[in-house]
């Protein structure tokens, strides 16, 4: 047993980050069996992606209480950008894909419904439920970077993907903001905290939905 707030949270999702593990997307990257048309989709749409998930980092840093979570938040909106748009422009280069046709790319519906959901989440909501909504971002990608490293990739572009996510630099990241949760938890009332597992429940399962959208290479359906 434990008291901190963010082993609660996980256990209310573990078995959505069990259906993450064994999606074909991430099955497909570590046996090197996934299309590579697959994986510039998603590419293409998680720097979609990332521009709306820069906003919410940055409304959450705006509703903290103290400094020191202005400073983090506002800090992880820039660098978290900075970093992967680098990791994507060198991987579309290697795929041959350039990088610039992004801006005229449109967000598949599952990106649009992610990135809107987090916006409406961390500007309607309290501190505590903008936390929520943005950390199965930051932790699922570490978790499945951490499993995945272990598995490894015959492909060396997905490999570089993996590096990228389950690194300790990128670990050291995510056990910030996961202090910060547990700091949250002994002061939210029974409502608020029960509002803070929604959103993490809701966007632990956009995660999924995500790689399966690009697994799929969503389109809308009318």
């Amino acid at each position: 047993m434990t008291d901190r707030f963010t082993d609660e949270l996980w256990q209310g999702s573990a078995g959505i980050y069990g259906a993450i593990l064994a999606h074909p997307f991430l099955t497909g990257l570590t046996d090197g069996s996934l299309p590579q048309d697959a994986f510039v989709f998603y590419v293409v749409q998680d720097a979609l992606y990332l521009h709306g998930y820069a906003q919410a980092l940055a409304a959450v840093g705006s509703r903290a209480p103290d400094a020191a979570g202005v400073e983090m938040f506002s800090r992880d909106a820039a660098d978290i950008v900075a970093v992967e748009r680098t990791l994507h422009d060198s991987l579309l280069g290697d795929l041959g894909i350039d990088p610039a046709s992004i801006g005229a790319a449109e967000p598949a519906p599952t990106t649009l419904a992610y990135t809107s959901y987090l916006l409406a989440a961390v500007r309607g909501g309290s501190y505590a439920e903008g936390v929520g909504a943005v950390l199965p971002c930051y932790w699922i990608y570490w978790e499945v970077g951490k499993e995945l490293l272990q598995r490894g990739s015959p492909n060396p572009r997905y490999q570089k993907w993996i590096d990228t996510y389950g690194g300790e630099e990128f670990g050291d990241t995510v056990r910030k903001v996961l202090a910060v949760t547990d700091e949250l938890g002994p002061g939210l009332a029974p409502a608020e905290r029960a509002l803070v597992h929604r959103h993490f429940r809701a966007t632990t399962r956009y995660e999924w939905m995500f790689w399966d959208m690009g697994y799929r290479k969503e389109t809308w359906p009318v």
